[in-house]
C-alpha cells in the first residue's frame, strides 16, 4: 500500500483543476551592461545591484500570490535573470521545477515560462532576424501524462511607430504554427498582444495601416462575421477560430492596463476548439480572472506601477500590467454563457431609447449622431436639436467635434443620476456637421430643454456664489473640474462653455479655466 501510494501522489497532486496564466512584468533586467539593454537601464539611472534585487522581490512576490502551475513571463531581459528570479521563487518557498525561455540574439528583452509539469520540447518561433521583433516561445509540458501546448507571446507595442501591420506579421507565424499542430491537440495561445479585445472595432487611426485588420482578430481568428467568438462557437467545433477569454467578463471587468486613463486588454488568453470537445485536458467555464491584489493598486486607485520618475529608478512598484489567469481540468468542460452574450443582431434606436434603460441587453446603433463637445476621451453627443443628449465617458477617444457619425453603443449605466455610454465605437464617419443648431445658450434657461441634463450650454453671464450660478432668476449648482482655477466667491462671471450634468440633481459642470472668464 505504501509503494502504491507514492506511485499515485503526483497523480493526486494536480487531478484538482491546475491553473494556467501570463504575466508582463514589466522589464525585469540584470545589472550587467551587455549593450543590449534599454537606456533607462543603466548605472546612470540608478540601475544598481540593489534596485535589481528590490525588482526580483518584487516581481516573486506577486508570482507567490498568483501560485500558477503553468506562468507565461513577458519582458524578462535575458536567462542570467531568469535563473536570479528562479532562485529567488525557490528560496521563498515558491519555486518551479521546469522553464524555458527564448533566446533572441540581441533582443532587449524575452518571453519565458515556469511550469510545476514536466517540460517535453520546447522551441522558438521566429517571426524576423531583427533583434527588435521578439520571437514567440513554444512549450509542450506532460499534464498527468497528456500533452498541452503553450505559446508565450510578446507582439510588438502599439508605441514607437507600432502600426497594426507588425502585429500581423507576429499573427501569421503564430498561425502558421498552429495549422501545423494536429486539430486533436490541445494548446493555449497567452502572453502581451497589444491589442485590445475590441481592436476589431476601436484600432486607433494612428496605428491602423492595415485598413482595420487585426492580428488578433482577422488572423489567430479571435473574431467571426465582426464579432468576437462565442462560446456556442467553440462548442460547435469551429474550426481555425480562437476564444479570448476576456469575453467571460463583465464589460466594465475588462482591463489589466490603464494607460492616461484609458484602461485596456493588452494581455489574452486564447483557446481553441479542442479545449472544449470533452476530451482530454478542458477549460474550466467562467474560471477566467484578473489577478487584483491590493497592493498592486495605489492609493488613488491606478496600477501600482515599477517607478521612474526624473531619470531615476525609485524601487517601487511592480508593473504596468496585471497578470490573468484561467484553470484547466481533465474533467468534461460544462456549458454554460458569456457574461455578455450579445444574442440577437444590434438596435437601431435613438438616444431616448437608452434613457429607458438601465443596462443594455442587445447592442444599439445610433444613427447620424453628431459630436457637439468634447474633453479628452469624455464626448457629448445629440442627434437633433430638441432630442436628447447623450454623455460618453471615457470612450470618445476617436471622436472629434462637429463630425457626424453612426455608432454601436454596447454599454450604458446611470452613475449619480448621469446617464452615461461607457462603450461606443464608430461603425461609420459621415463627415462634417454644424453644431451651432445643438447648443443650448441664456435664451433657453426658460425653455424645458435646460431642465435636463446632457446638454452643452454656452455664453452664459451670472455671478458665482456658494457653489452655485445665479442667472436669469434661477439658482443652479455649478462644480468647476478644475479645483485650482475656481473663481472667488461672488465673481461675476462670462461661462463660454458647460455642460448641463447631473450628480444627484441637476448641476452646471464647467471642465476647464478657459472655459469661463471673470467679469469687471
Amino acid at each position: 500500500m505504501r509503494y502504491l501510494l507514492l506511485f499515485l501522489l503526483p497523480l493526486l497532486l494536480f487531478s484538482k483543476p491546475f491553473k494556467v496564466a501570463t504575466y508582463n512584468v514589466e522589464n525585469l533586467f540584470d545589472a550587467e551592461y551587455v549593450g543590449t539593454e534599454y537606456d533607462d537601464y543603466r548605472k546612470k539611472h540608478n540601475w544598481t545591484k540593489r534596485m535589481v534585487d528590490i525588482k526580483i522581490n518584487h516581481v516573486a512576490e506577486v508570482i507567490c500570490d498568483l501560485d500558477a502551475q503553468i506562468l507565461g513571463l513577458q519582458e524578462i531581459e535575458n536567462r542570467n535573470i531568469f535563473e536570479q528570479l528562479k532562485k529567488r521563487l525557490s528560496r521563498v518557498g515558491c519555486g518551479y521545477r521546469y522553464s524555458a525561455i527564448t533566446s533572441k540574439k540581441d533582443a532587449a528583452i524575452q518571453v519565458a515560462l515556469l511550469s510545476r509539469f514536466p517540460i517535453r520540447k520546447q522551441r522558438e518561433l521566429q517571426v524576423s532576424y531583427s533583434p527588435r521583433v521578439r520571437n514567440i516561445l513554444e512549450v509542450e509540458v506532460d499534464v498527468n501524462g497528456e500533452s498541452l501546448w503553450l505559446f508565450v507571446n510578446h507582439w510588438k507595442s502599439r508605441a514607437y511607430h507600432g502600426v497594426e501591420s507588425k502585429r500581423l506579421k507576429y499573427a501569421k507565424v503564430l498561425k502558421k504554427r498552429l495549422e501545423a499542430l494536429s486539430e486533436s491537440k490541445p494548446y493555449i495561445v497567452l502572453g502581451d498582444f497589444n491589442t485590445d479585445y475590441d481592436a476589431h472595432l476601436s484600432l486607433e487611426k494612428k496605428i491602423n495601416d492595415t485598413n482595420g485588420r487585426t492580428g488578433l482578430h482577422h488572423v489567430v481568428n479571435i473574431a467571426k462575421d465582426g464579432r468576437l467568438v462565442t462560446e456556442p462557437d467553440m462548442l460547435q467545433n469551429v474550426s481555425g477560430y480562437h476564444y479570448t477569454l476576456w469575453k467571460e467578463l463583465e464589460l466594465e471587468q475588462r482591463w489589466n492596463t490603464k494607460f492616461y486613463g484609458k484602461k485596456g486588454t493588452a494581455d489574452h488568453i486564447i483557446l481553441p476548439s479542442t479545449l472544449f470537445d470533452k476530451k482530454g485536458i478542458e477549460y474550466v467555464n467562467n474560471s477566467f480572472k484578473v489577478f487584483r491584489k491590493a497592493y498592486l493598486f495605489t492609493k488613488r486607485g491606478y496600477i501600482n506601477r515599477w517607478q521612474y520618475k526624473k531619470g531615476k529608478h525609485r524601487g517601487k512598484g511592480y508593473s504596468d500590467h496585471l497578470p490573468l489567469y484561467a484553470y484547466f481540468d481533465t474533467k468534461p468542460y460544462v456549458p454554460g454563457t458569456d457574461k455578455i452574450d450579445i444574442k440577437t443582431k444590434p438596435e437601431v434606436k435613438n438616444i431616448a431609447y437608452l434613457y429607458t434603460k438601465e443596462s443594455l441587453e442587445n447592442e444599439v446603433i445610433l444613427k447620424d449622431a453628431i459630436v457637439v463637445w468634447k474633453h479628452k476621451r469624455n464626448a457629448m453627443i445629440k442627434q437633433s436639436k430638441e432630442g436628447r443628449g447623450l454623455f460618453l465617458y471615457g470612450c470618445a477617444g476617436e471622436l472629434k467635434v462637429g463630425k457626424r457619425y453612426d455608432l454601436l453603443v454596447r454599454a450604458v449605466k446611470s452613475y449619480k443620476g448621469l446617464k452615461e455610454v461607457t462603450h461606443v465605437y464608430i461603425l461609420k464617419s459621415l463627415g462634417q456637421g454644424d453644431i451651432s443648431a445643438y447648443l443650448l445658450n441664456q435664451r433657453d434657461l426658460a425653455k424645458k430643454i435646460s431642465y435636463r441634463q446632457n446638454e452643452v450650454i454656452t455664453n452664459l453671464k451670472g455671478i458665482y456664489k456658494n457653489k452655485h450660478f445665479y442667472v436669469e432668476g434661477r439658482k443652479i449648482p455649478i462644480y468647476f473640474k478644475n479645483k485650482k482655477g475656481m473663481p472667488p466667491n461672488g465673481a461675476k462671471l462670462k461661462i463660454h462653455n458647460a455642460l448641463l450634468g447631473y450628480y444627484k440633481k441637476l448641476q452646471l459642470v464647467v471642465y476647464s479655466k478657459k472655459d469661463f472668464e471673470i467679469l469687471e
